[in-house]
């Protein structure tokens, strides 16, 4: 049951960020085996042993998370809406960030993205025709590795995964600093600390996932 005050939806919502947080940082780890051509071996050791349940059990709380997330943004986007006077609301836009002031629209974008993204890499059905579960490899593998260098081949694809990351990297931007504020960790003293890890995280996110398409797509990696 979800809570129903705003001190407990905004914890809701920082508990469940900081977990998709660190999914996303597990997984670019992960794909960052691409480069080394070894990303057949570590998808199909995801699915040997014990780890076929640690990924499963993330993917279940992931999918949890980010529907809890998502609901308690929309609901707290709405209580603000109806809490602000129209008179305050030149003084509120300039004293919010960008990032701040769109995190509904960055969530949502990256919501869709993620949806995609699972339809096309994961779930393997929105381009059959290149799906690695249809073609393994010389090991009798999914051919993981030929699906995504496949897929970020076409520029319509990889501009809509840089445009995923960049609502990502907005998101988290803010995110970060927000989660920690819910959470009593931030004050004067920590406050640009936590700022600049944010930035931090979210830039070396991004630049993480998106080096990816990048390098296929210019022929760096073939």
């Amino acid at each position: 049951m979800f809570p129903t005050s705003t001190v407990g939806r905004k914890l809701v919502m920082a508990l469940t960020g900081q977990f998709m947080c660190v999914y996303v940082i597990a997984h670019v780890i992960g794909n960052t085996t691409i480069y080394a051509r070894a990303i057949n071996a570590y998808a199909e050791g995801l699915r040997q042993g014990p780890f076929i349940i640690v990924l499963w059990s993330s993917r279940i709380l992931l999918g949890i998370s980010v529907i809890a997330h998502a609901w308690q943004g929309f609901i707290l986007w709405l209580e603000n809406r109806r809490s602000k006077p129209q008179t305050y609301a030149i003084s509120a836009y300039h004293s919010a960030t960008f990032a701040g002031r769109n995190m509904i629209w960055t969530g949502a974008i990256v919501g869709a993205f993620l949806v995609t993204h699972l339809l096309h890499f994961t779930f393997q059905v929105l381009a059959p025709a290149t799906a690695a579960l249809r073609h393994p490899d010389a090991l009798g593998r999914p051919d993981v590795f030929m699906m995504v260098v496949q897929n970020f081949r076409s520029l319509a694809i990889v501009v809509f995964y840089i445009a995923g990351m960049t609502a990502l990297l907005l998101h988290l931007m803010h995110g970060v600093q927000s989660s920690f504020q819910t959470m009593g960790l931030n004050n004067d003293r920590t406050l640009p600390v936590v700022v600049r890890m944010g930035l931090m995280t979210s830039a070396v996110l991004f630049l993480g996932y998106a080096a990816i398409p990048i390098s296929i797509m210019t022929g760096l990696l073939k």
